[in-house]
C-alpha cells in the first residue's frame, strides 16, 4: 500500500495551515518546481540545464553540506536566477533531534547559504516534511517560510519507474501547484527522464514554470 500520497489532500492542508502547500490563488498558470537536496555535481548541472532550455525558474532546497562541498554548482543556482531554499545543514530529522539542535542546524544552512548570496529568501523545506509545532513556532520567530508540496514526483522511490514518476506529476499538478523533484543521485535515475518530459508537456499547455 502506498503511504505517501502523490497529490496532497486538501483535508491535510486545512489540518496545517501554517505550511505553505500551493499557490492555487494564483490567476496565471503557472508551476512551482522545487528540488531537494542539492547541490550535486551532473545531477544539478543537468536540472539546470534542462530548465535554461525552456526559460523556466525552480527554487532549490540545499542542504548546507552539500552546498560546502559544492559551492560552484551552488553559485550556477544563483546566477541562473532561481531561488534558494534551505533544507537543514545535515539532512536533519526533527522527530530525531531536539529543539535547539535542530534550530542549530538550519542556521548553520543559513550560513553556508549567506556566504554564497546575499539574498536569503528565507523559504524551509524540513526533511521528510517532518516538522513539530515547537520547532515550526521557532522558525517562523527567524522568519521562515515553511514550503511543503501540493505533488510529489516520487523521483527517489527505488519501486517508481521513470515513466510512473513523470505520471505523478502530470496527471496531478495544475495552476499553482508545488512540485517536487530531487536533485539528488539516489532519484536522477527518475529524474533524468521524468524533468524534461513534465517541462515540454506543461510548456505545451501554455504553463511557466516560476520560482517560490
Amino acid at each position: 500500500m502506498d503511504l505517501i500520497p502523490n497529490k496532497t489532500p486538501n483535508s491535510i492542508k486545512l489540518l496545517f495551515p501554517n505550511y505553505t502547500w500551493d499557490f492555487y490563488t494564483c490567476e496565471e498558470k503557472k508551476i512551482y518546481l522545487t528540488f531537494d537536496d542539492g547541490p550535486i555535481p551532473e545531477v544539478t548541472d543537468f536540472v539546470l540545464d534542462q530548465l535554461k532550455l525552456y526559460n523556466a525558474k525552480g527554487t532549490f532546497f540545499c542542504i548546507g553540506e552539500n552546498i560546502r562541498k559544492n559551492p560552484i554548482v551552488f553559485k550556477r543556482i544563483i546566477s541562473d536566477g532561481h531561488s534558494i531554499g534551505n533544507h537543514t545543514m545535515n539532512h536533519l530529522k526533527a522527530r530525531k533531534n531536539s529543539l535547539s539542535i535542530y534550530v542549530e542546524n538550519v542556521l548553520n544552512c543559513e550560513n553556508e547559504i549567506l556566504e554564497h548570496t546575499k539574498i536569503n529568501h528565507k523559504l524551509f523545506r524540513p526533511p521528510y516534511g517532518q516538522l513539530s509545532k515547537r520547532k515550526l513556532s521557532e522558525l517562523r520567530k527567524l522568519n521562515y517560510e515553511i514550503i511543503l508540496w501540493d505533488v510529489l514526483s516520487k523521483d527517489w522511490d527505488k519501486n517508481t519507474s521513470p515513466e510512473q514518476c513523470t505520471i505523478n506529476v502530470v496527471a496531478n499538478a495544475k495552476k499553482g501547484s508545488i512540485v517536487v523533484f530531487h536533485d539528488s543521485i539516489k532519484a536522477f535515475k527518475n529524474l533524468r527522464v521524468a524533468l524534461p518530459k513534465v517541462l515540454k508537456h506543461f510548456s505545451e499547455k501554455g504553463f511557466i514554470f516560476e520560482k517560490i
